[in-house]
């Protein structure tokens, strides 16, 4: 099958369009005709090398997907060959204390694929069959694929994790990314008041269309007195923090007192500066969270079908092309996804 892999990790010249195996199913396997594979900062991640990360090579990325199921185990019968179908992108043990009790994030054996098992820069892609999720027909393949990970990460940071009530002040850092188009979409659906920050005065437009309230440029002001002089000197009830050192400390200042600053990643750095005395004497709540259990991604995806959310496509590239899609993300010149059609 045709596919874009590493042999070995480095920079985007380490994307190589190769020929590789066809996956053969299981008895509980699903074989999907790959049409479409959404990128996510996790590639980069995961082709530069991640600490601890040993992977089988050649191995191929990306964690969302949609296409058509090709091939089914024996024992499947959930989905059949010909139906168009998506994925969540996490895959559990189903056997450990965690996944017993439904928090499938928390498997001790817990992996992604495009991370930890081979993903979607390919024609074909092997999954359990309990990750599969038929698509409505009115929609296609590449906003389809352009929801998963992204929705899901948004969902459970701010639903289940970060508690968000209708009426609270939340902040979303960085608006052009996936999964804060998603957190933005979520957060107002939930009935907060969303603040939105950016480098970009554009990005900022576009993310008022999804409905953020409040526009922030962090390169024109100091967003997080901002944030305190909009508030009445209050601060917000939610910062989404997924920008590590840059942002860590101006986040917990940013914050009211019992606030909750929720993480689910670090791109400019894991270790930044903290001042534990603003952490105990405004009793802020630190909350970390990544991926979805199961549950959660099938409560997102409804709403994603119901079109009551919607997946931001910003452009669409052949595979052939992923290392142009990576040179984009690296730049941080996307707004919403970049999705390549296999």
């Amino acid at each position: 099958m045709k596919a874009v892999a590493i042999f070995e990790h480095g920079g985007v010249d380490k994307l190589q369009l190769t020929e590789l195996p066809k996956p053969e199913a299981g008895p509980d396997d699903v074989i999907i005709h790959v049409k479409a594979v959404a990128l996510n900062r996790l590639d980069l991640w995961v082709r530069e090398g991640l600490p601890g990360l040993k992977l089988q090579m050649p191995f191929t990325l990306g964690s969302d997907v949609a296409g058509v199921v090709d091939v089914v185990g024996a024992a499947v019968t959930t989905v059949k060959p010909g139906q168009r179908v998506t994925i969540n992108p996490g895959w559990w043990d189903t056997t450990c204390e965690f996944c017993v009790r439904g928090d499938h994030p928390l498997c001790v054996n817990f992996k992604i694929f495009g991370e930890h098992l081979p993903g979607g820069y390919a024609e074909f892609l092997r999954v359990p069959s309990r990750n599969v999720l038929p698509m409505p027909d009115d929609f296609d393949f590449v906003e389809t694929c352009a929801a998963p990970l992204a929705f899901l990460t948004a969902w459970r940071a701010l639903i289940t994790r970060g508690r968000l009530q209708a009426g609270e002040d939340v902040v979303i850092l960085g608006a052009g990314s996936g999964v804060s188009t998603a957190a933005m979409q979520i957060a107002k659906y939930a009935g907060a008041r969303v603040f939105a920050t950016s480098h970009s005065d554009e990005k900022l437009a576009r993310a008022r269309d999804l409905g953020a309230d409040v526009l922030i440029n962090y390169a024109k002001t100091e967003w997080e007195k901002e944030i305190f002089r909009i508030t009445n000197k209050r601060g917000a009830d939610v910062v989404v923090d997924a920008v590590g050192d840059a942002t860590w400390l101006k986040s917990l200042r940013a914050l009211r007192k019992g606030g909750r600053l929720v993480t689910y990643g670090a791109t400019t750095g894991p270790n930044p500066a903290e001042e534990i005395r603003l952490i105990f004497w405004k009793q802020l709540e630190i909350i970390g969270t990544t991926m979805a259990n199961q549950g959660e991604f099938l409560d997102v995806m409804r709403l994603i079908f119901a079109r009551k959310l919607k997946p931001v496509v910003d452009v669409v590239l052949p595979l052939e092309h992923a290392a142009q899609a990576h040179e984009r993300l690296a730049k941080n010149e996307q707004f919403g996804k970049i999705v390549l059609t296999v």
